[in-house]
């Protein structure tokens, strides 16, 4: 497939970075710098072209990209899925035996590999990879990567990587230093998008919102009702705050997402799994969030806490008004607290020539019911490895969950189990109908997924 068919295929209309980058990447093998503000569309911009690329009917592992998180990796490689290339990929990451990811790597012998310095390193020591074809390497975020010291990891991966001959680097901002591992025979083409993208920043209309109390949960509670059924992000900076949080909305009745370094594997992939899908219209989270994670469709941003530092604002908000869309950011404040001085000055910015007032008051009434979204997630026990499909599950559903094929929303299958969403009026229908019955001859466990 080229870089046409597979545009055409996705029905995307590339915007001015992304057309520069398919230019960079399509003759020679110069190295690349990107920068270019959250929500502009980096990954389509590298796997478009990267893909073209790539042959389809070869088993050797041709390209490694390299991210700096495992939510990251995991989002990555759906999203080459999703643009029905034909290649074989794999995300590597940790928190999992590295044994698993070598029987499925000998199984799929993926062409490119999403991985996290730490695992990568792993498999290339242990010889579980071969890099002899490795032509190119993507480092998503790479200014994230010198923040959280992967240097010496990194260093390692360049070192066992000499048949690399074209990197692509990406980041979010305005990153100055290039990273020392890279520096000797490093004289890349850059392509900096962040001075000239102010559209975003125009895309988000910002709200100061008062709380009368030094404990905001009540004022978040009527925020969020006036937001309705709206997708809206609650960014927090500790993880018992976002614990804390979250139970508090549970018992208040929201159906809520929390999402944070502390929980396990399989509960973060949940948490913004329900989110990702609709079926919890409120992801409560920390930082961890901020970066990486396209959630399509984010309406709200809510900063329960204020932001760190500048950087982390920005990530934070680039989380909506993606693309061409328009979003909102709330910044819930205490007695006491203010607006970082920063965040004036962008809004003053952005509201010049429209006709909107930077930074107004919103004063949340919340007087309304708790907002519910139409749709929830149920847990079924079986996957790929089961020989389970989405056609399987959409049966099975109808036969003996009562539903009709229109009421499924997405499904998603995975090695050993799969998540579908469902109505949630029918969620004990589902339940009932579905306890301990077979699919494809196999008994599996249904459960609703709530965390």
């Amino acid at each position: 497939m080229n870089t046409n068919e597979i545009i055409n295929k996705l029905g995307i209309r590339p915007n001015d970075m992304q057309n520069a980058v398919f230019d960079a990447m399509s003759g020679g093998t110069d190295d690349i710098v990107v920068l270019s503000p959250t929500g502009t569309g980096k990954t389509y911009a590298y796997l478009i072209p990267l893909a073209s690329q790539l042959d389809s009917q070869s088993d050797a592992l041709q390209a490694v990209v390299l991210l700096p998180g495992r939510e990251l990796a995991l989002q990555s490689a759906n999203v080459l899925k999703s643009m029905g290339s034909g290649l074989r990929t794999m995300a590597l990451y940790g928190g999992r035996p590295t044994m698993d990811e070598h029987r499925e790597l000998r199984t799929v012998r993926p062409q490119i590999v999403f991985a996290t310095p730490g695992r990568l390193n792993d498999h290339l020591d242990k010889g579980n990879i071969s890099a002899a074809s490795v032509r190119t390497l993507v480092i998503d975020e790479f200014d994230k990567m010198l923040q959280m010291g992967f240097q010496d990891e990194m260093t390692a991966i360049i070192g066992k990587l000499p048949t690399a001959i074209r990197r692509v680097l990406l980041s979010a901002t305005d990153a100055e230093e290039i990273p020392s591992y890279l520096r000797s025979g490093f004289n890349p083409v850059r392509l900096n998008f962040i001075a000239a993208d102010e559209a975003a920043a125009e895309r988000v209309k910002i709200f100061k919102v008062q709380s009368p109390e030094k404990d905001k949960l009540e004022t978040l509670k009527r925020l969020l009702i006036d937001l309705g059924e709206q997708s809206s992000v609650v960014f927090l900076n500790y993880r018992d705050s976002v614990e804390r949080t979250a139970s508090y909305l549970t018992e208040e009745g929201f159906t809520v997402s929390l999402f944070h370094g502390g929980l396990d594997q399989q509960d973060r992939e949940r948490a913004l799994y329900r989110f990702s899908n609709g079926t919890a219209n409120i992801l409560v989270c920390t930082d961890l969030a901020s970066r990486g994670l396209d959630i399509p469709d984010i309406k709200n941003i809510i900063h329960y806490h204020i932001p760190e530092s500048e950087d982390a604002y920005v990530h934070r908000t680039g989380r909506t008004a993606r693309w061409d869309k328009d979003g909102r950011a709330f910044f819930i404040l205490a007695p006491g607290e203010t607006v970082p001085d920063y965040v004036e000055q962008a809004s003053a910015d952005a509201a010049k020539g429209q006709d909107r007032t930077p930074l107004a008051d919103y004063n949340p009434v919340g007087d309304g019911p708790v907002p519910q979204p139409l749709m929830t997630t149920i847990y079924i026990g079986k996957g790929k490895k089961d020989k389970i499909s989405k056609g399987d599950i959409v049966g099975f559903l109808c036969k003996k969950g009562g539903l009709k094929g229109s009421e499924i929303g997405r499904i998603d299958v995975y090695q050993r189990y799969a998540y579908a969403a469902v109505p949630r009026r029918k969620l004990r229908q589902v339940l009932r109908g579905t306890h301990g019955e077979k699919i494809k001859g196999v008994k599996t466990i249904v459960e609703e997924v709530t965390i």
